[in-house]
């Protein structure tokens, strides 16, 4: 397997600096941009398989980029910004980011967030096994990585189809926040319940029916989710 490739945008030289030479060091491949406009232009010429992206930038933010990234991509997307509030997190995961740093961060944080979202996006990317989970019309194909509603394919970002994966294999249970993250997101998570709440609401946009009346993905409050059964899982 190649190295993977990582596209850090930030409109600090010093900042870009700090995360290629660490990057680099361990053997990934980086290339720089210093706004969101340069970023899209080496995004559509290369074969990126990170971005790490700062949310303030002049000429295009980090923001706008995202969502132009989502157009037509799933690649992983973590979020760098000086602002530690819960709004900016949840406009950056609405957007499709699946990762957030606050500056100032260090190396080992740095690191863990980056093999996180990679290690996610190789699951999620890489067959594990055959066959289909079915809730209704709601279907799922393991090997091909695919889901279908009523008929109709949907895009899912790999944290998104972790996420089934793990919610309708434990359907009928209730799956405490914490679980969830630890599961879905990687052992370094735990506390970031807002991360959760957003893809759940985008799962529930993408699947139920009635999003804001939803008959599958429930809430718990104050304790987790839960997938409503029955789920069943067939074989090829």
């Amino acid at each position: 397997m190649n190295n993977p490739v990582v596209l850090v945008v930030d409109d600090e030289k010093t900042l870009r600096d700090f995360v290629r030479r660490n990057l680099e060091v361990r053997s990934f491949g980086v290339v720089t941009a210093a706004n969101g406009l340069e970023a899209l232009a080496i995004f559509n010429t290369q074969n990126i398989d990170l971005v790490i992206l700062d949310m303030m930038m002049p000429r295009m933010d980090g923001l706008e980029t995202t969502r132009r990234i989502r157009q037509h991509s799933t690649v992983p997307i973590i979020i760098l910004t000086a602002l530690d509030e819960e709004s900016d997190k949840v406009r950056a995961f609405d957007l499709g980011a699946d990762d957030y740093l606050t500056k100032p961060f260090g190396v080992g944080e740095l690191l863990a967030r980056v093999k996180a979202v990679l290690r996610r996006s190789r699951w999620a990317e890489s067959p594990t096994r055959q066959g289909q989970l079915i809730h209704g019309e709601i279907i799922v194909d393991l090997e091909r990585h695919s889901v279908s509603v009523r008929g109709q394919g949907i895009k899912l970002t790999p944290t998104e189809f972790s996420l089934l994966i793990y919610l309708m294999e434990h359907a009928g249970k209730v799956l405490p926040h914490q679980a969830i993250l630890r599961q879905v997101w990687g052992p370094e998570y735990g506390e970031e319940t807002e991360y959760l709440r957003v893809y759940i609401g985008h799962l529930r946009q993408k699947i139920e029916l009635d999003p804001s009346n939803p008959r599958c993905l429930l809430t718990e409050r104050g304790i987790g989710y839960r997938f409503e059964p029955p789920v069943q899982y067939i074989t090829n």
